[in-house]
């Protein structure tokens, strides 16, 4: 079968080096058949699993439609190079291919289909290397925002928010956060808006700024329902136990069906939140009874821990 196969691709590449002959009687070379003979040729190298002669022939498609000034066709070839690539197991050339191939789609007048393209190769590459995922990510959205299609643009912006937490860029994810939740609330997406606001203060609480956090929960409440929402209830609380360094409102806020079920890099920046200084003041108090119904020898046990913290010295 693969044998057959790869007889008929060379069948496809001697007809296409005929279409490309020129004579007294044919002056310009026919380029556009010769493409469309690569391109069988491609397919036949494919099935009989040759990826790497597949993609040659997808280059001369490519090639010939760029001749014949077809572009969109030059790029989907480009494209299909890029994916033998893949293949191959070959994911920087594959991504490099696909690059290319957008930037024709975007020549040819078809930013959409660039968009797309850029979103199968982020996808093709994040399993193996996030920083060029999320480059290709926020590409992608931007070419969807420049065509005011926000809610392709702001879906994106999401995957590549989340791979920037889990590369710990925390100061990135803030900034795209942000963008994202004015997206949302461009496109009146409120409650999507609120779990945006929940990510930011999970974002700046591992960055150490408080204040930042506290101000998307103030800006938040001018969003209709915010106010008085779970989302909204469960950040002030959070932040009250942050600020007072209460381990245990943190742990239980963090812990809770709402931080918990966030998609999964949000969700682990809940769970590993620490207060600083590691204060612990309720789980003491929760300790103390031990001692007796007044704790008076806890309490004592714990002004002699207190007067030792720093060391015998």
């Amino acid at each position: 079968m693969a044998a057959q196969k790869i007889n008929e691709a060379h069948e496809h590449i001697a007809k296409a080096e005929k279409c490309l002959k020129t004579s007294l009687t044919k002056w310009k070379p026919d380029f556009d058949s010769a493409a469309s003979e690569y391109a069988k040729a491609a397919v036949c190298f494919k099935n009989a699993k040759q990826y790497e002669q597949a993609k040659d022939a997808y280059l001369k498609e490519a090639e010939y439609h760029t001749e014949n000034k077809t572009l969109f066709h030059a790029a989907k070839a480009i494209e299909q190079a890029g994916m033998m690539m893949k293949e191959q197991k070959k994911m920087p050339e594959a991504i490099q291919y696909i690059e290319k191939a957008c930037m024709m789609y975007m020549e040819n007048g078809t930013p959409d289909t660039a968009a797309m393209a850029l979103d199968r190769a982020g996808k093709l590459i994040e399993p193996i290397h996030l920083e060029k995922a999320v480059d290709l990510y926020q590409k992608a959205a931007g070419v969807f925002e420049n065509e005011d299609r926000l809610r392709q643009a702001v879906e994106l912006l999401g995957k590549a928010s989340r791979l920037l937490v889990r590369l710990k860029r925390l100061d990135e994810a803030a900034v795209a956060l942000q963008k994202e939740k004015n997206m949302y609330k461009e496109i009146e997406n409120f409650p999507m808006c609120f779990k945006k606001t929940t990510a930011q203060v999970l974002v700046h609480l591992h960055r150490g700024d408080y204040v930042a956090a506290d101000k998307c929960v103030r800006e938040s409440y001018s969003l209709p329902g915010y106010s008085g929402s779970e989302d909204c209830v469960a950040m002030e609380t959070l932040l009250q136990g942050y600020d007072e360094q209460d381990d245990e409102q943190v742990y239980r806020v963090c812990n809770s069906p709402l931080l918990k079920y966030m998609d999964n890099d949000y969700a682990k920046l809940a769970i590993s939140l620490k207060v600083p200084g590691g204060g612990g003041k309720k789980k003491k108090a929760a300790a103390a009874p031990q001692g007796g119904a007044s704790g008076g020898p806890a309490a004592a046990n714990d002004e002699e821990e207190d007067e030792y913290e720093g060391g015998l010295c």
